[in-house]
């Protein structure tokens, strides 16, 4: 009877951190609190007290059954603990996560993505099938981490059991050079972005590795660069992967190509970019869309279609491909 005297004295309060109304009430001396239900399940607070009215005492010594949270909720946390620090790849989660994700499931619980409504759903979209897959992926990275985080038990992830058809099949192919077209196309550029593709070609470099570079990583003595970072939008970090991280073998006449821009640029320090834009006074190099338009409009002019920043990528493998080379030698130590 003294336990039911205070429980009637008791109080609804709403986590807010959780999104859930609670029932706090004492048991011999101890404060306890009971789960009530969500915000979804319980809009006001006076819905929440009428929930909690037929409580009684043996109701209220049972073991509380915490819910699955919501998914914005999990978002906000697993941003907060576990997204990771890379810009590029934080940012391609982020933009799932807030163009795709939250508009649909965000005010649902995480139990709900369950693999039949969430395949009909990423069917529904319009996306090609490999950014399905993406979303599919950022999907299962939330029920891990509900699961890391204790808020639903640990068990098969549901999400595994979503298949997305051809999600890991191209679109469009990857467009690559033939030695013809590729001097047909840097006869259309002008510096620096004519440096810029003969680096990316002759080393296979992305373009965010291409335009980290700065002079201290050229070894003139021993002709070596070194690839130790990147950059996306104006961030500078670390590489794609591990073996991005490397040194290469620098060919004579590259070096000299090298030598001479380094002898025409106003930024020849060695802690300026190899490519330091003027108009941000050598604070940051060249921007990756003022590359991607440049080569754009080099191969328009050239006639032979579109060349993107990444088909210098494809074409240094496809003529490693062309002379037999090993895969394994361009991530240790490809010469141009």
């Amino acid at each position: 009877m003294k336990r039911v005297q205070r429980y009637k004295t008791g109080c609804v309060r709403f986590d807010r951190r959780r999104g859930t109304w609670n029932y706090l009430y004492y048991d011999n001396g101890v404060r306890r609190s009971r789960l009530i239900g969500t915000k979804r399940d319980y809009p006001t607070k006076a819905s929440a007290w009428k929930a909690a009215e037929h409580w009684n005492e043996s109701d209220l010594l049972k073991e509380p059954v915490h819910p699955a949270p919501v998914v914005k909720n999990s978002v906000e946390k697993y941003q907060a603990e576990k997204m990771p620090t890379r810009y590029s790849t934080q940012r391609g989660c982020s933009m799932w996560l807030k163009n795709h994700i939250l508009p649909t499931w965000g005010d649902k619980l995480i139990t709900e993505l369950q693999p039949r409504p969430v395949e009909l759903w990423l069917s529904s979209l319009e996306l090609s099938p490999k950014s399905r897959g993406h979303v599919r992926g950022m999907m299962r990275v939330l029920w891990d981490y509900a699961m890391w985080s204790g808020a639903v038990p640990v068990q098969v992830n549901p999400i595994s059991l979503v298949t997305v058809k051809d999600s890991s099949k191209r679109t469009r192919q990857p467009r690559s050079l033939t030695v013809d077209e590729f001097r047909s196309f840097i006869a259309h550029l002008n510096e620096p972005f004519r440096t810029i593709a003969l680096v990316c070609v002759c080393f296979g470099l992305r373009i965010s590795e291409c335009l980290a570079l700065k002079w201290l990583d050229i070894d003139w003595l021993d002709a070596k660069l070194s690839i130790q970072r990147g950059i996306v939008r104006n961030r500078v970090g670390e590489v794609k992967t591990v073996y991005s991280n490397r040194k290469m073998s620098v060919d004579a006449e590259m070096l000299g190509i090298l030598k001479s821009w380094k002898q025409t640029t106003q930024f020849s320090a060695p802690e300026d970019w190899l490519f330091a834009s003027p108009s941000k006074a050598g604070c940051l190099p060249w921007s990756f869309d003022q590359v991607w338009r440049s080569f754009r409009k080099a191969g328009r002019d050239a006639g032979i279609g579109w060349v993107g920043t990444h088909s210098m990528r494809h074409t240094y493998r496809s003529w490693l491909d062309a002379v037999g080379t090993p895969i394994a030698v361009p991530k240790a130590d490809a010469p141009c």
